[in-house]
């Protein structure tokens, strides 16, 4: 069977705004303000949206910010510890929604 995602698609991404063209822009503009150099720089951008694409489970954005992180100069090492990072919180939160289990639990128990 056919992959439902295809990595082409990535750069279809401005077709999004064909029916919507000033919802697109101003997402872009947007977009494009965020990926800036800033307080951050785009290295460290693209390594915090590469923890975010694996913690959201996009593969657009997992190709994209990792391609991203190596352009701007990021190692394979720091692209790895930062889907690492990513995982920790991910299991974290996962682990820490089971007190309301626990709170269930506690109230239910005889």
């Amino acid at each position: 069977m056919d992959s439902y995602y295809h990595s082409r698609d990535l750069a279809r991404f401005g077709d999004i705004g064909k029916e919507a063209p000033e919802l697109a822009k101003k997402f872009f503009d947007y977009y494009n303000a965020v990926f800036a150099e800033g307080e951050l720089t785009e290295r460290e951008k693209a390594l915090i949206a590469l923890g975010v694409a694996h913690a959201v489970q996009c593969p657009y954005c997992i190709d994209a910010y990792t391609r991203a992180g190596l352009e701007k100069g990021a190692s394979p090492a720091e692209l790895t510890e930062a889907i690492h990072v990513a995982a920790a919180i991910r299991g974290g939160a996962s682990l820490v929604h089971g007190i309301q289990s626990r709170n269930v639990m506690d109230k239910l128990s005889l």
